[in-house]
């Protein structure tokens, strides 16, 4: 009889209790997805006696724990020419993410009511290729929903305080988020805030920069950026930490996708003063400068805009002090006739393309190759993209550390190898992403998910039949 044993050795774990990666090996039980050991040598084969058993000597690669991407757009059902559970989740695979947890919206219908969220869960049924959680959103009206949602499985919820962009999730104003914080208090759930708000002084038609502004070409990324102030955010950001503290911490907040670093002195003050936030910032907004975004662009597009070199330098010194707590990828994919890729070039229009960027299968990549020369550590990488995550949607228990009893999830990679984003290496399903063509360090060699192996890069890829689960 065949052992349940999957064994993996590596000169480089990423162990909760040690600063750096340490050789080890990681004996699993397949029957039950969980690590039931763990030693702090690197075994051989030679080193057990079942011939059944897995086996996996990783060598020098770096095992650490599989990425948690706690924003993602999938957009099943009803825009599944953007994206899907199959494709996204793929993706998602071939890039060490064992875990996705998709955002409300851009799926039709939205995920704003249990009736909604059931038609959402079976479209994905059999689809996803890791582990898929959900977030409900709060629109204007649907505050009776949210507990019943949260007893449906929902993670947490999305609001707006500006336009979506999709007519069927409309934003919200400080009445409506009351009215979600009145339901929401002393529930195991938290909201998250699109935190971007109109007030004075954000209408660029109405400040002395006007004439300035009508005068940049449509192709030109300064146009969309000036029309996209930081004071947007920290308007918003301002009005969550206000409600906050007139709730009495009693509804946990949560800032997606910072991009302004104006906004980190408020959201310091904020933590200092013990207010229940957390923050997390993106891929892009790290790794990408609006200095560098050639006219025409616009799959460099994205809401909040990608800033100025000396924004993106503050928010790295956010996230390695802390104020910062994880990155993610904000997938937001669409067709390419959405990003103007119709039109040539020079005339494409910034302010009328789609605003979203696609990277879920290239986040840690990206990250790493600008992380490895600030002399971010492995552990502090996966803080960020695992424990922290975890922590956040309630999957702290069983995920985001390579621990006994936790399930087997797994991103083995090698971060010395360098390769080059090309089209026929994307998962995702429309191949337009700012990173085409660019060279990234760290290369993913296997995921594994519950001790299944989801991709293996050199034996034939992804599996042929998903085994991601519904975290519900």
């Amino acid at each position: 009889m065949a052992s349940n044993l999957l064994i993996i050795s590596s000169s480089r774990i990423i162990l909760p209790d040690s600063t750096e990666p340490t050789p080890g090996t990681i004996e699993i039980d397949k029957s039950t997805g969980k690590i039931i050991k763990i030693h702090s040598y690197k075994s051989s084969v030679n080193d057990y006696n079942d011939q059944t058993i897995q086996f996996l000597d990783v060598g020098n690669n770096v095992v650490m724990p599989g990425i948690i991407d706690a924003h993602v757009h999938l957009n099943e059902p009803g825009r599944t020419q953007w994206e899907g559970f199959e494709t996204g989740t793929k993706a998602a695979a071939a890039g060490g993410v064992t875990t996705v947890i998709d955002m409300p919206l851009n799926s039709i219908p939205p995920t704003t009511t249990v009736s909604n969220f059931l038609e959402k869960i079976n479209a994905a049924k059999g689809k996803c290729w890791v582990d898929t959680g959900f977030f409900g959103g709060v629109i204007p009206g649907n505050q009776d929903e949210l507990v019943p949602l949260i007893k449906a499985g929902v993670k947490g919820f999305k609001c707006f305080l500006i336009e979506s962009g999709v007519d069927e999730f409309p934003r919200v104003n400080e009445q409506d988020v009351r009215k979600a914080f009145e339901k929401l208090q002393g529930q195991d759930s938290f909201l998250m805030f699109h935190a971007e708000m109109e007030g004075n002084n954000t209408n660029i038609l109405e400040t002395e920069l006007k004439g300035y502004y009508e005068q940049i070409p449509p192709n030109n990324y300064e146009k969309f950026l000036l029309s996209r102030p930081q004071s947007l955010e920290s308007n918003a950001i301002s009005l969550v930490i206000d409600l906050a503290k007139q709730y009495k911490n009693n509804v946990k907040t949560h800032i997606v996708h910072l991009s302004a670093s104006d906004a980190i002195p408020l959201i310091q003050h904020a933590k200092s003063d013990g207010i229940n936030l957390t923050v997390e910032t993106c891929f892009h907004y790290l790794c990408l400068s609006s200095e560098k975004i050639p006219n025409g662009k616009t799959e460099f597009k994205c809401c909040p805009p990608i800033r100025e070199e000396s924004n993106r330098e503050k928010l790295w010194q956010a996230l390695l002090d802390g104020t910062i707590d994880y990155v993610v990828s904000d997938h937001s994919p669409c067709t390419a006739d959405l990003k103007k890729f119709d039109d040539r070039e020079e005339e494409r229009d910034f302010i009328k393309a789609w605003g979203g960027i696609s990277t879920l299968q290239l986040g840690l990549p990206v990250l790493w190759t600008e992380a490895k020369n600030r002399g971010v550590s492995f552990k502090q990488l996966s803080t960020w993209l695992s424990k922290n995550t975890s922590k956040q949607v309630g999957l702290h228990d069983r995920k985001g550390e390579i621990k006994i009893g936790f399930d087997a999830d797994f991103v083995i990679w090698d971060p010395e190898e360098k390769f080059e984003v090309t089209s026929d290496l994307i998962h995702f399903k429309n191949k337009v992403t700012p990173y085409l063509g660019n060279h990234f360090f760290g290369v993913v060699h296997k995921s594994i998910i519950r001790g299944n192996i989801v991709y293996d890069k050199n034996n034939g890829g992804l599996i042929k039949v998903p085994c991601g689960e519904l975290l519900v």
